[in-house]
């Protein structure tokens, strides 16, 4: 499998409207972050991971103009205002282009979002709808599941299983459960949420999540959902081998 990380920042991205590095070096550019999403590929399947606000340049970097299906883990903004340029994709393949995600998420998208699913007037839907299910299958990928507690809702984990290969992708949760730790065990490759390096109330920060790594013995971990606190190189220069920040556009292939 393939992962391209589409996004490694958080809800306001880095730099932040206002110029805003914070402790980011503007001479990096693995510091420009868009908001988090990733794509998982094999040779014959490519599942997008969350539709984000910056979609439409993710995708145009990664030369992306079709998937076989796209996950939600949740319906908070960063992850989901994306959601309208689906109908390139949708134009792209003819068809709709395959959602799924778990219930109560769907809920809100399908609420919220009512056309894209729908439809109206002269415009035909963009996108179906089908629950997230343990143990689903899209192409050659078994895609696992667990529920993450993120404040006041929930978000999906996701582990991705193909040919032998694992990665699990964990963003926007505040607590390691142990249907998480379960999800997350042996995994050659683990994308997790590390928003700072001092605590918050949705969101791990830096130590917690390199502890819940270790503990899962995870094979390589690449950090994401990152604020302007998180400096490329400075993290580079502190964290082990087998851990390291993410950026956009990274590729990492097990």
């Amino acid at each position: 499998m393939k992962v391209r990380i589409l996004g490694s920042g958080t809800s306001s991205g880095v730099p932040r409207i206002g110029n805003d590095w914070g402790d980011c070096d503007p001479a990096e550019p693995r510091n420009r972050r868009s908001r988090a999403s990733i794509l998982v590929e094999s040779d014959t399947t490519r599942i997008l991971v969350d539709t984000s606000p910056d979609m439409r340049e993710q995708l145009l970097a990664a030369n992306v103009s079709d998937v076989d299906a796209v996950i939600w883990t949740h319906d908070h903004a960063d992850h989901t205002h994306g959601i309208d340029d689906l109908r390139q994709l949708m134009h792209a393949r003819r068809a709709p282009v395959r959602g799924i995600a778990p219930d109560v998420t769907a809920e809100g998208l399908t609420t919220r979002f009512r056309y894209v699913f729908s439809g109206g007037g002269p415009y035909r839907a963009t996108a179906t709808m089908e629950p997230l299910v343990d143990g689903m299958i899209v192409g050659d990928i078994v895609i696992r599941t667990a529920t993450q507690p993120h404040g006041g809702i929930t978000s999906a984990g996701l582990r991705f299983e193909q040919n032998g290969k694992s990665v699990g992708y964990a963003t926007d949760f505040n607590e390691f459960t142990s249907d998480m730790r379960q999800l997350y065990t042996g995994v050659d490759l683990w994308v997790a949420d590390a928003l700072r390096r001092h605590p918050h109330p949705t969101h791990p920060h830096l130590a917690q999540t390199l502890q819940w790594g270790a503990e899962c013995g995870v094979g390589r971990m690449v950090l994401i959902h990152m604020d302007t606190s998180m400096d490329y190189m400075t993290l580079r220069a502190e964290l082990s081998e087998r851990v390291e920040p993410g950026f956009d556009g990274m590729e990492i292939v097990i």
